[in-house]
């Protein structure tokens, strides 16, 4: 059977959530994800944790706080004009509410490509028309659970 290396290319089925259940990705029951390793299609940890695996594994994994996606960075909470998030949105729609998960395109990098970042809105300031956005990784600093189910290595 094949074993992950650090370069392999993969098609898994894959489910991170917190501690109480509530997944952040689950793709059990969907299309499985296809990734290359090394590419930072997952976290570094992450990633480390398939190495050696046999295709064909399916296996879960409880991870510390902190150890799947690192430590909150308070940098990253932002105020953002209500003006900018709707001109950055990827797809329109109501106005966002606390709780919400964002979509938002960033200028056209170097190759043509538009990038995305996912934020969640933290706070609504309606007198300053802005949204405190969070761009930390919803599971950082949280106990995580990874489960994957390996199905091809190549």
């Amino acid at each position: 059977m094949p074993c992950v290396q650090a370069d392999s290319y993969l098609t898994l089925h894959y489910r991170l959530s917190d501690p109480g259940g509530v997944d952040a990705v689950n793709t059990f029951g969907h299309t499985p994800a296809t990734l290359t390793l090394g590419q930072g299609q997952l976290s570094p940890a992450l990633e480390a944790l398939l190495i050696g695996m046999e295709e064909g594994t399916h296996t879960r994994f409880d991870l510390p706080a902190g150890a799947a996606f690192g430590a909150r960075i308070p940098g990253l909470l932002r105020w953002v004009s209500r003006s900018v998030v709707e001109a950055s949105r990827e797809r329109p729609g109501p106005q966002p509410l606390i709780g919400d998960v964002l979509r938002l395109r960033l200028p056209t990098s170097a190759d043509g490509e538009p990038g995305l970042l996912t934020a969640l809105v933290r706070e609504v300031d309606t007198e300053r028309d802005a949204l405190l956005l969070d761009f930390n990784h919803p599971l950082a600093d949280c106990p995580t659970q990874f489960e994957v189910h390996l199905l091809a290595v190549l």
